[in-house]
């Protein structure tokens, strides 16, 4: 039996997505950037909420969309763990959210002021760990 994986994922008060989302993005982040890999558990729905000193209902929602998606994987009675890839979207479904997302990015960061080239260089930066573990 494999042990719980802790979950090295910070909640962030001022960010104006819900509790829930951020422990999304938080978990396929940390799934794409390969710190947590196929089959590892994932702490408890409670274990996960005392660390984070959140509602176990909010863990639960997020543990929920999460095997939903096919990110996690519940196995009776042992708990939650890192499912192994797998693509349930068309390349049509994937184009739109990606274009969808590209447009909330945009929108976003439009009025900070910063040049195109250097939006595109963070971006960079930020996707270059994924890029890595893909090509590894």
């Amino acid at each position: 039996m494999s042990r719980t994986t802790p979950l090295m994922i910070q909640i962030a008060t001022g960010d104006p997505r819900p509790i829930a989302k951020q422990i999304v993005d938080g978990v396929r982040r940390a799934i794409a950037a390969g710190e947590l890999e196929v089959g590892q558990q994932l702490p408890s729905v409670r274990g996960l909420a005392m660390q984070l000193m959140i509602n176990p209902n909010t863990v639960a929602k997020a543990y929920g969309e999460l095997a939903a998606e096919g990110w996690l994987e519940a196995r009776q009675g042992l708990g939650l763990y890192v499912a192994a890839p797998r693509q349930r979207l068309s390349k049509g479904e994937r184009e739109r959210r990606l274009d969808e997302a590209v447009q909330r990015f945009v929108n976003d960061v439009i009025g900070l002021g910063f040049l195109p080239a250097s939006v595109l260089s963070r971006v960079e930066q930020e996707l270059a760990p994924l890029a890595a573990k893909k090509s590894a």
